[in-house]
């Protein structure tokens, strides 16, 4: 049984964390290169948690896996800002509840974004809504968390390349812990 959040959080990866989701990278090497590119653009420790912990609702029940072996969406924004709130406040969650949506209002609003994804990524985003209309568009862009759901798909897009070397997750736990005892 996992001692502290951070532990739980660890053994979802340890147990689905090597589960792949249509992409050419695992569960665990998307969610290690998201929190990289983060790092890597000077994000503040909130968000490149949410990098980090974006796509936790796929790591409950093979969520990650419902778009292409049931033709539907499985809501894991939210399912995994739902077990996220439970050790993290909002700065951490909002981005992660808002991905899903930030990659809808990208392809609303710039029209290149949509045929730059991966064919998974269009997959799902069918399955999720497809781009947003004109008043979802404004409804996101009122949300206060939109421009970091928007920072955090830009890395959701781009942590997919196969063997990247970047830090283990263990180099994240200070980062959690601290983040989970505020």
């Amino acid at each position: 049984m996992p001692d502290s959040p951070v532990d739980e959080i660890f053994q979802a990866f340890a147990d689905r964390g090597a589960d792949h989701y249509g992409e050419n990278v695992s569960q665990i090497e998307h969610a290690l290169q998201c929190a990289y590119l983060a790092v890597e653009e000077g994000a503040g420790d909130h968000l490149v948690a949410a990098a980090l912990l974006h796509d936790f609702g796929h790591l409950f029940e093979a969520r990650g896996e419902v778009a292409e072996s049931e033709g539907r969406d499985a809501r894991h924004e939210i399912h995994g800002a739902r077990a996220l709130g439970r050790w993290f406040g909002r700065d951490v969650t909002g981005p992660v509840a808002l991905h899903v949506a930030a990659k809808r209002y990208l392809c609303a609003t710039e029209p290149a974004y949509e045929e730059a994804l991966s064919a998974a990524s269009r997959l799902s985003l069918k399955l999720q809504g497809g781009p947003f209309t004109a008043e979802e568009r404004l409804a996101f862009e009122r949300s206060p968390f939109a421009a970091d759901a928007v920072r955090l798909r830009r890395w959701d897009d781009t942590g997919k390349i196969p063997d990247l070397a970047v830090p283990p997750l263990e180099h994240y736990r200070p980062l959690l812990e601290r983040l989970a005892a505020a």
